[in-house]
């Protein structure tokens, strides 16, 4: 009998988000799959979890995922977790899903921790339709692929890091507009967790005023139908 894949999210910042559903899989499973062991090392001590990890990143899922497939149908209960949030979402974990779709293997995602669902939240911006874009590319590209998300009648979320965020920002006022809504959050979860939110401009100054930190959500919305009262606040 085949073994169960289990996607287990772990918290982007305050370790009390894992659920205790998480745990449970984690402790009972034959192996934990780590993007990072070290990283993934500090959360498992800290809830005593003692069941060997191993590597599955970026860099090496093309060549270990056929393994881990026969491994699952020998029996195994495997669990894959990243160094953040859950697995798959701009994270290591479609590659395995869709081996795991194509060999028939139970696969279980645990509900839990994800940046952008709580940025998205907190914007105020309409959340009834949304586009979720991750990471734009890094070069070649970003300027087409924002021209894109500019032409979705609907809010779009994207990740960037802070070394990025004032092009970032300069290139949706160029893209989307002056009358660009933009909700700014970062470090969510931990101690200092910040939102900004108000119009393109208002972001870019905010933005341009300090040095951010941490993983950044940007969630957009340039359509002038919706009013939203109050500009800038944080």
């Amino acid at each position: 009998m085949s073994g169960i894949l289990y996607f287990v999210p772990t918290p982007i910042g305050n370790l009390e988000d894992m659920t205790f559903r998480a745990i449970k899989v984690l402790k009972e499973v034959d192996y934990i799959l780590c993007e990072d062991t070290r990283t993934s090392g500090v959360l498992l001590k800290h809830y005593e979890i003692s069941k060997p990890t191993r590597s599955y990143h970026l860099h090496n899922e093309h060549h270990v995922t056929e393994k881990i497939i026969q491994q699952l149908k020998d029996g195994d209960n495997i669990a894959l977790i990243t160094d953040a949030g859950t697995p798959g979402i701009s994270d290591p974990g479609y590659l395995l899903a869709k081996a795991g779709v194509e060999a028939g293997i139970e696969m279980i995602c645990l509900p839990g921790a994800t940046a952008f669902v709580p940025a998205l939240v907190v914007s105020g911006l309409p959340n009834n339709e949304f586009l979720f874009a991750g990471f734009l590319p890094q070069k070649k590209g970003r300027q087409t692929k924002l021209s894109q998300l500019a032409a979705e009648k609907k809010t779009i979320v994207l990740y960037e890091s802070p070394h990025k965020i004032n092009t970032t920002l300069e290139q949706i006022k160029e893209i989307f507009g002056e009358d660009t809504r933009v909700s700014l959050s970062r470090e969510i979860s931990k101690k200092f967790e910040e939102t900004k939110r108000g119009t393109i401009n208002e972001l870019i100054e905010f933005s341009k005023s300090k040095t951010l930190k941490g993983e950044i959500v940007l969630v957009i919305n340039n359509d002038l139908s919706i009013t939203v009262k109050g500009g800038f606040k944080s």
